[in-house]
């Protein structure tokens, strides 16, 4: 048997009015076409689990979304909706859903997936272009020895996002000051966002 959990009451119950009573549908639709899953609260968000993420629903200020972790292998192509993060578009009433008979159909392919132990398809990585460091990057390391050092040493990613943090300030100031900083950190040996690590 599923479990209700106390943290989806409250997310509901602090929900915006017109969201209160699109949650609760969905909430019903998936038990009952599940009746064996654990609510949760992921990503600060509600979550389906069985046998693995099922699926996941959310309000916000003026609409409600809901999606299936593996939404390619559930959702038809004539539902699906890429207006907000769930596949089902922006939904501000229960009435935006499709019907309770093709939601529940859903619910239980879903389940019938998870209980398969079928994965999601993970979308290709689209592999970037190399970056070009801009002229003002490279006369800038071309002055100072172990910044160059440390940038040519970095991968990709490491010097994109340096690129991109210079070349996307928007006033030459800005620019300038970003760069100082960049050099500064790279002759430490410091990636970009350091700081995370």
């Amino acid at each position: 048997m599923g479990t209700r959990d106390k943290r989806v009451d409250a997310y509901i119950a602090k929900s915006a009015d017109f969201a209160k009573p699109v949650l609760t549908y969905i909430r019903d639709v998936v038990h009952e076409g599940c009746p064996e899953a654990a609510e949760t609260i992921k990503w600060s968000h509600v979550s389906f689990q069985y046998k693995g993420i099922l699926c996941g629903m959310a309000a916000f200020k003026e609409h409600c979304t809901f999606g299936f972790w593996k939404h390619d292998l559930v959702v038809d192509a004539a539902d699906r909706s890429d207006e907000a993060m769930g596949q089902l578009g922006r939904i501000t009433k229960p009435g935006d859903l499709p019907s309770k008979k093709k939601l529940l159909a859903y619910v239980k392919k879903a389940r019938e997936l998870n209980e398969k132990g079928i994965k999601a398809a993970k979308p290709a990585s689209k592999a970037k272009p190399p970056v070009e460091p801009p002229a003002d990057l490279l006369a800038a390391l071309k002055k100072n020895k172990k910044a160059r050092t440390t940038f040519e040493g970095f991968s990709p990613s490491n010097k994109r996002e340096y690129v991109e943090w210079i070349v996307e300030a928007k006033t030459d100031e800005t620019r300038q000051r970003r760069l100082a900083q960049a050099v500064e950190w790279m002759a430490e040996g410091k990636p970009r966002n350091w700081k995370y690590m």
